[in-house]
């Protein structure tokens, strides 16, 4: 059985909880998805960098490695920033990832955006607050 590896890109926060988020968000995306060997990297200030949790990949049995930010919309991270720390030319979407002496897929995905799982995420978030 072939696995992809998903590396979740979080933003980085001096405040705890932007880590513990990104890496609950990666835990639970790994034990609902056999076929993925998930990660997560940050932009800035928490550890492991993109780098660093690209570079852990080497030591994974995948073929294909997928970058997934884990944020809202576009901005100057998910244009230029991250292609960046990835290897990837500005604007570009796929591209190729040196994996132990062969070469794999590397992709990168869009930011959530806006889509209707969102949209009911606001809702509940607003129902829940009007409980308090």
């Amino acid at each position: 059985m072939s696995k992809k590896g998903m590396l979740l890109v979080g933003h980085g926060s001096t405040m705890p909880y932007n880590q513990e988020l990104v890496e609950k968000t990666a835990a639970m995306i790994q034990a609902k998805n056999n076929d993925f060997v998930v990660k997560c990297g940050f932009m800035n200030m928490n550890k492991p960098t993109i780098k660093e949790s690209m570079d852990a990949f080497k030591k994974e049995q995948i073929d294909a490695l997928v970058v997934v930010p884990l944020f809202l919309a576009k901005g100057v991270h998910i244009e230029k920033d991250i292609p960046g720390e990835i290897g990837l030319p500005e604007g570009v979407k796929k591209g190729a990832y040196q994996l132990n002496g062969k070469s794999i897929p590397l992709v990168y995905a869009d930011p959530i955006g806006s889509d209707p799982l969102l949209a009911d995420l606001m809702v509940k978030n607003a129902n829940k607050a009007l409980t308090l």
